[in-house]
């Protein structure tokens, strides 16, 4: 029987058409919101799976458009009542459901301090959309189960729309355009014989740079949530300082390289752990030593990151059920989460 996350996974190339078609005006406007205000810096505003997607569209709109973006804690607002000078700013706020108090306080705080602000949502009307001076519906569709799949990537497809219509980059918008066909392709790759090396394991690594740590920060999330199973994701590079000491033999390192300027040293620290006996699989073919996954392309070396999520998300939702779990309704957690 097909669980609803894997229906939802398999509804996120539709989905994401379904965006870039019926929100274009909206995104439209709120790239031209941002290229009227020239902010100096953005800040995110989003917890969980939704704070991963700001964490993508950090490096998205740093390696674009040059500007700083930082993530506010939401109990800025909500707990300690800070008022941040965010007037020379653009805020960008996601949250699937729309309604977390903390999100929500956050978000009314950095609009009523000046900033361009701009909501991420699968949810209108919605007290998040009365936050911000920009909300966006994601139109990512029902999503039933509990851990987020189809409203994470159109978060991140919505706020690199947003990027590409307020820094007018060709390249990107393209890029944007052609990501349902490519996550029609990345939907269908087979990632199940990395599970043979995780039958023993009690926890693991998920490596990436750049973008693709946002895709490695969703997938280690992903492997709590559905699995139990204990996972950390770091940089390539800060897994060196520090928490290499853990890896040994037989330990499982998922390595997620995208095709960009860091591709080339991910597949090498990805080597270096496989000859350090950890059991590494990497998305390059750069690697010489460690495991290759497959992965499709994007042409592009932000986009390429994204479409890595969709392989990954197929295999978490095998993996768990193999365990004997129910990936659409993980113990002790709900689909909204509302903190304060």
């Amino acid at each position: 029987m097909q669980t609803n996350m894997r229906r939802e996974i398999d509804e996120i190339p539709e989905a994401a058409a379904r965006l870039l078609d019926s929100s274009a005006k909206a995104l439209t406007a709120a790239g031209a919101a941002l290229r009227a205000k020239d902010p100096a810096f953005l800040v995110t505003i989003a917890r969980g799976s939704s704070d991963h997607a700001a964490l993508f569209l950090k490096y998205a709109i740093e390696l674009t458009a040059g500007r700083p973006v930082a993530s506010l804690g939401p109990s800025l607002a909500s707990i300690y009542g800070a008022e941040l000078k965010l007037g020379g700013a653009a805020a960008i706020a996601i949250s699937q459901s729309g309604k977390s108090p903390d999100i929500v306080a956050m978000a009314e705080a950095a609009t009523r301090a000046g900033a361009v602000s701009i909501a991420l949502t699968n949810t209108l009307p919605s007290p998040i959309a009365d936050a911000c001076s920009h909300p966006l519906d994601i139109l990512a569709g029902p999503e039933i189960a509990v851990a987020a799949t189809k409203s994470y990537v159109n978060s991140i497809v919505a706020g690199l729309a947003v990027l590409g219509e307020w820094t007018g980059d060709l390249g990107l918008k393209r890029a944007v355009a052609e990501l349902p066909n490519r996550f029609a392709e990345a939907v269908k790759l087979d990632w199940q014989d990395f599970a043979a090396e995780l039958e023993e394991a009690e926890s693991l690594y998920v490596l990436g740079r750049g973008p693709a740590l946002a895709i490695a920060s969703e997938a280690a999330l992903k492997f709590k949530e559905t699995s139990g199973m204990h996972a950390e994701a770091y940089s390539a590079a800060e897994v060196l300082h520090g928490p290499v000491a853990l890896v040994g033999a037989r330990f499982p390192v998922l390595a997620l390289a995208a095709r960009d300027a860091a591709e080339a040293s991910v597949a090498e620290i990805a080597d270096g752990l496989s000859e350090k006996g950890a059991v590494v699989r990497v998305t390059s073919a750069r690697a010489a030593k460690a495991n290759r996954l497959p992965f499709v392309g994007t042409g592009h070396p932000i986009t390429d990151a994204l479409a890595l999520i969709l392989p990954f998300y197929g295999f978490v939702e095998a993996w768990s059920r193999s365990r004997g779990l129910d990936p659409d309704a993980p113990a002790s957690l709900k689909k909204v989460t509302e903190t304060r």
